[in-house]
């Protein structure tokens, strides 16, 4: 059976008073449609197609920054979910099986999806509904069973008092068999009061049909406004942290730490407050991060103290401790053991082993070896406005307090740089670097004689 999940995600969202389409809104700092395309690939679908409309071309460059394969259909004019399934029809008359999912519905997820297909597999079903049973089904769709089967959805306008007390509701998930509903897209027509087409019409031409109530009610959940966005944030952060801590995590307090939907986190390590860790971040066992930290696509080891922290795109080995006030920026890698102190940045480089940079240093664009010692206040000058180039420095070498090297520039094996040295040559191994303009002496200097005065 080859199956296809159509995703609608044309929807503006005008509720939002945004400018960006509304499956874009992020939820843990990630698109809701990245948390539905997620899903969809965990369950490996055969073809994936996400349905545009609105600003199509800021979504359709969206899926395309995450990669993988993925079909692009446009629906030119928003006419309702019928018509933006029906914009998708090339994909349906190409399978067997069509799962039809909302992309601002973030907490859809794979194991709903896979066990919503062997009963409509089992049932020889045209269309299955995947519901949920919510406390409090008010506004959402109820699902009419008449002796247990499934037989119509009833929007909450309808219901009868008896109705409206039903709590399944309609999640507005769908398995359709692609033959039946490739014939009955064409018959959708727009004699309701909306003036759309709605795929729940495909739902009553269907002969027979099923329903599979999912064990995640929160699969409902949307967003339209900003406060309903807000709820959907506090959840999954809420849902992430427990997690976590089930799984051996750490927190002294929760408040303002928020932890991405995609980090991974082993045991024993603490995550302390004001602490934000996001994207493809895995951190290693026993480490203490934060407070006020900020982690972003790395990858850190084990035994790692990272302390006021930013870091983004950077590889952290074990036994490694950085801060506080410290900056990593992308392309960086820090090896087991290093230590770099307060208000120090590296861009773009690879610390050796057991190498110390203390306090107030800048090392960009360089390749820096084990046992190397920073003074205070080094800075790497690798950019000469035009052109970027690298430093070397060896093994076990010391760079004095505020010495300048101007890249390109390689400072050998067991080398040092005298204080206050600007190095514009080459340090072979073994030998000092002094590179220091001669003094001038001026006595009787009257513009200190009228600074004591004043």
């Amino acid at each position: 059976m080859r199956t296809a999940c159509i995703i609608l995600a044309g929807g503006a969202g005008k509720r939002m008073k945004s400018e960006r389409p509304k499956v874009l809104a992020e939820v843990l700092c990630k698109p809701m449609l990245g948390w539905v395309l997620d899903a969809a690939e965990k369950f490996g679908f055969d073809e994936i197609s996400v349905v545009t409309g609105y600003k199509a071309e800021l979504t359709a460059e969206y899926v395309s920054s995450r990669g993988g394969s993925v079909t692009i259909c446009h629906q030119a004019e928003q006419k309702g979910t019928g018509d933006a399934v029906r914009s998708a029809m090339e994909v349906i008359q190409r399978s067997d099986a069509v799962c039809v999912l909302n992309g601002d519905a973030p907490f859809v997820d794979a194991d709903t999806i896979r066990a919503s297909l062997e009963l409509h597999r089992s049932t020889g079903s045209g269309v299955t509904v995947i519901t949920a049973e919510l406390e409090s089904p008010l506004g959402y769709g109820r699902i009419i069973r008449t002796n247990g089967e499934f037989t119509a959805i009833r929007e909450q306008k309808d219901c009868s008092p008896e109705e409206a007390g039903i709590c399944e509701v309609n999640s507005g998930a769908y398995w359709f068999d692609a033959k039946k509903l490739s014939e009955a897209l064409p018959k959708l027509s727009t004699n309701n009061a909306a003036g759309e087409y709605y795929l729940t019409d495909c739902v009553e031409m269907m002969q027979r049909r099923s329903a599979y109530t999912s064990p995640n009610p929160d699969i409902v959940l949307g967003a339209n406004t900003r406060s309903a966005l807000l709820e959907l944030n506090r959840l999954a952060r809420l849902k992430k942290l427990s997690q976590l801590m089930d799984e051996g995590v750490s927190f002294i307090t929760t408040d303002g730490v928020i932890i991405g939907a995609d980090v991974r986190i082993g045991c024993d390590t603490t995550i302390l407050p004001n602490t934000v860790i996001l994207g493809s971040t895995t951190i290693g066992r026993g480490c203490v991060i934060g407070a006020n930290s900020h982690i972003e696509n790395c990858v850190i080891g084990g035994n790692v103290q990272l302390n006021n922290v930013q870091a983004y795109d950077s590889v952290v080995e074990d036994d490694v401790k950085i801060g506080p006030f410290a900056q990593l920026r992308p392309g960086t890698t820090i090896r087991k053991g290093v230590k770099i102190g307060d208000f120090v940045e590296i861009k773009n480089s690879d610390i050796g082993v057991n190498t110390a940079v203390a306090h107030l240093t800048y090392v960009g664009d360089s390749d820096v070896g084990r046992g190397v010692n920073f003074g205070c206040g080094c800075v790497t000058a690798n950019y000469d406005g035009i052109n970027k180039f690298r430093t070397k420095i060896g093994d076990h070498a010391f760079i004095g307090c505020n010495t300048n090297l101007i890249a390109p520039v390689e400072v050998g094996e067991n080398a040092t740089t005298a204080a206050g040295s600007t190095i514009t040559k080459n340090v072979p191994a073994n030998s000092l670097a002094v590179e220091r303009g001669q003094v001038r002496v001026i006595e009787n200097w009257s513009k200190n004689a009228l600074r004591k005065k004043k």
